[in-house]
């Protein structure tokens, strides 16, 4: 009968497609940008405009970061800046390596030129930056000093930890996050709120949300 064979055989096409259905394995969504803690709480601050200095902004009352192992982290302003990398160094001995992996000698304004930075040498090591040069210096030390800074990177999860990691001199990048003070029970290591100064205590610690090469 040709009627119930085409029956039959519509039956069994659209059992075959409900446990196609049932038995496929579910859609995973997008994920966001790799570098970014901006959605997994890790708030962005106020961010820089293109072309602008280092941005320090105020914080939101009552906004508190999660806490690392034993320390707690107390933010102390936003941060947000677009910089070329003039070093990096890694580290894995020392309290502060079980925050901050990497330090980041940062430059922006004039410390992102080529005839600039072709007449400096620079190095870090012990979570100093060092800047040298012959005769004289390209531009006025005190530019120099406003317009870089070695920076201790606290990344805020393992994507932003990646995104640190492929990070190399010369490389321009965005980062975003919050310059904040880390406290243990016997220990306390603060971040720079300023850009003007040099020595000890003049290096910013960022707890970045997001890395983003630009």
């Amino acid at each position: 009968m040709p009627g119930a064979r085409t029956s039959l055989a519509v039956l069994t096409l659209v059992c075959v497609l409900v446990w196609w259905q049932a038995t496929r394995p579910a859609t995973t969504p997008a994920t966001t940008a790799a570098g970014s803690a901006a959605t997994r709480g890790c708030p962005l601050p106020p961010r820089i405009q293109p072309g602008d200095p280092p941005l320090q902004t105020p914080v939101p009352g009552g906004m508190a970061l999660p806490a690392i192992g034993d320390a707690r982290l107390q933010p102390l302003a936003g941060f947000s800046i677009q910089a070329r990398v003039l070093g990096r160094e890694d580290y894995r001995l020392g309290r502060e390596a079980e925050f901050s992996p990497t330090d980041l000698a940062l430059g922006w304004g004039r410390m992102t030129e080529d005839a600039v930075l072709s007449h400096l040498q620079i190095s870090q090591s012990s979570r100093w930056y060092r800047y040298r040069w012959s005769d004289a210096p390209p531009i006025p030390l005190q530019e120099i000093i406003r317009s870089s800074a070695n920076m201790h990177m606290i990344p805020a999860d393992d994507a932003v930890a990646a995104a640190l990691r492929r990070i190399e001199r010369g490389d321009r990048v965005r980062i975003d996050g919050w310059l904040v003070q880390v406290e243990g029970e016997d220990w306390r290591w603060r971040s720079s709120l300023t850009r003007d100064d040099s020595g000890g205590g003049a290096c910013e610690l960022v707890y970045a949300c997001s890395i983003t090469p630009e």
